[in-house]
């Protein structure tokens, strides 16, 4: 259960938040704690308060933390864990795949698996020996630089990927008219684009629409 929520005023954009401190601004950051078996949360939460963040929740596992994260908005997710479990892992990997955050571990264990399998759930930094007051900071504005980075090549990934299978399609529907009207390639492709002139859409969207008007009138094998 939620051990102790405060006010707090979600933000436009569940799923991108924005992250003001990253670039070292003086504006506050919105933290949600989870103590996950070290204890050391009181003292992270006045480390935090000490520095002018907010903290907007403290957990007392990462079972409710997908709700929390949806309703409270944080801009970055603490763990304060003797060695994190595999529930939490999985909830944080939940987080990661719905509605990413910076997330970051303190673990007081050295051992190299769940660090691993940590990493591999979205935890943007994983700290080993406990915490120290004085490291806070440091270590938040790198895990937030980390989670940038991985959102701007994410999104790079995802528009080439998205270009590839818009350039796929189109190729198909060339080869379609080619086919079933007589056209050359450079005739097929200009009656694509000005279909799509006609029409105001997109050329990958009229090449989707003869592919599949073909699809529709092919008979069955």
């Amino acid at each position: 259960m939620d051990r102790a929520m405060l006010p707090s005023k979600a933000g436009p954009d569940a799923n991108a938040p924005e992250m003001g401190a990253a670039a070292g601004t003086a504006a506050p950051l919105r933290v949600l704690l989870i103590d996950d078996g070290a204890h050391h949360i009181s003292l992270i939460n006045a480390e935090l308060t000490r520095q002018g963040h907010l903290v907007v929740g403290v957990l007392d596992s990462a079972l409710l933390i997908h709700d929390c994260v949806l309703r409270l908005q944080p801009d970055v997710v603490i763990v304060d864990s003797e060695s994190p479990s595999r529930d939490t892992l999985e909830h944080l990997g939940t987080v990661s795949a719905s509605c990413p955050r910076p997330v970051v571990v303190f673990s007081a264990a050295a051992d190299a698996a769940p660090m691993q399998q940590a990493l591999k759930a979205g935890v943007s930094a994983y700290v080993i020996d406990g915490l120290n007051p004085q490291r806070l900071l440091p270590v938040l504005q790198v895990a937030i630089a980390r989670f940038e980075q991985d959102r701007a090549l994410r999104g790079q990934l995802e528009t080439a990927q998205a270009q590839l299978s818009e350039r796929k399609v189109v190729e198909r529907a060339k080869g379609i008219l080619m086919a079933e009207i007589g056209l050359t390639e450079e005739q097929a492709f200009a009656h694509l684009r000005k279909l799509a002139m006609d029409r105001g859409q997109r050329l990958a969207q009229v090449a989707e629409r003869v592919v599949a008007a073909r699809d529709l009138l092919k008979p069955p094998a």
